[in-house]
């Protein structure tokens, strides 16, 4: 793969596993470092998808639909852009009447909601239906630059794929490591609360931080690893391998409900404290 980054070999390897066990979803959130230069790789898994092929092999494929997704022509394929500040309920509901049409190549149809975290109240109500019970032959690709910017009721409905290049690139390693463990039994963060407090999570912003590199981590661990291809370093996969895998879901999802509300508490050691008790209670 060359001169390729790390981030982007695991997201190549996922996806060819994916292919290869046939265990392509209904719905995608990928999570973007730069529109431009990442939005290649979305379409690639297009190419992989449509066509039943690796990464590897898209270049030398001979596949027709291949050169007509490189050309913008593949007609089974729609992109929503916001118009204006955000995707607009009218757009989303054009988007259902052209999937009524059967596609013209007798392969899945595929659609594209840049800037998701751009579908307000009224757009996302559009399209959770879609979502929700989608035909077998349709695949939503939605694409954000910032997970924790989409609304919950789309993010819950999403696989989440990452291209973006900062999500495992954190320093003060052993913290992280101290907290991560702290999660997983929840009862020792209290027990260490004023080392935690004073040296590890001092305020909101370093408390977001570290807690949004643990929701990656985890994510990114239940995606990569059980495919034996983990990207995640090896001090917190020996972690993660004595741990339930229910357990871990569940960090996830006391996370992901939670780190969207910090910026609207004002005493964020109020917010930490209820994050753990949420934790000791299972969620």
């Amino acid at each position: 793969m060359g001169n390729i980054s790390f981030v982007k070999k695991n997201y190549i390897n996922y996806v060819n596993k994916l292919i290869d066990y046939n265990k392509v979803s209904h719905t995608y959130l990928i999570e973007v470092g730069n529109y431009d230069s990442d939005y290649n790789y979305v379409l690639d898994f297009i190419k992989m998808i449509l066509c039943n092929i690796h990464f590897e092999d898209i270049k030398e494929s001979s596949n027709p639909i291949v050169k007509l997704i490189d050309a913008n022509n593949y007609p089974d394929i729609k992109i929503v852009e916001p118009e204006g500040n955000f995707i607009k309920k009218s757009q989303l509901i054009e988007l259902q009447k052209d999937f009524n049409n059967k596609s013209l190549y007798d392969n899945k149809r595929i659609y594209i909601i840049k800037y998701a975290d751009r579908l307000n109240s009224s757009s996302a109500n559009t399209i959770l239906k879609f979502l929700e019970e989608p035909e077998n032959d349709i695949i939503a690709l939605l694409l954000t630059d910032n997970r924790y910017h989409v609304l919950d009721t789309i993010l819950s409905r999403c696989q989440i794929l990452t291209l973006k290049e900062d999500v495992f690139q954190f320093d003060d390693n052993e913290n992280i490591i101290n907290l991560l463990e702290c999660m997983i039994k929840p009862q020792d963060f209290f027990i260490r609360y004023n080392y935690f407090i004073n040296n590890v999570i001092c305020d909101k912003d370093m408390a977001l931080s570290k807690f949004s590199i643990i929701e990656n981590l985890l994510t990114q661990y239940l995606n990569y690893y059980y495919c034996n291809n983990c990207i995640v370093n090896e001090d917190i996969v020996n972690i993660l391998k004595k741990v339930d895998e229910k357990q871990i879901l569940n960090i996830i999802s006391v996370l992901e409900d939670n780190i969207k509300l910090l910026d609207f508490n004002v005493n964020y050691k109020l917010w930490i404290d209820n994050l753990f008790s949420k934790l000791i209670i299972g969620g």
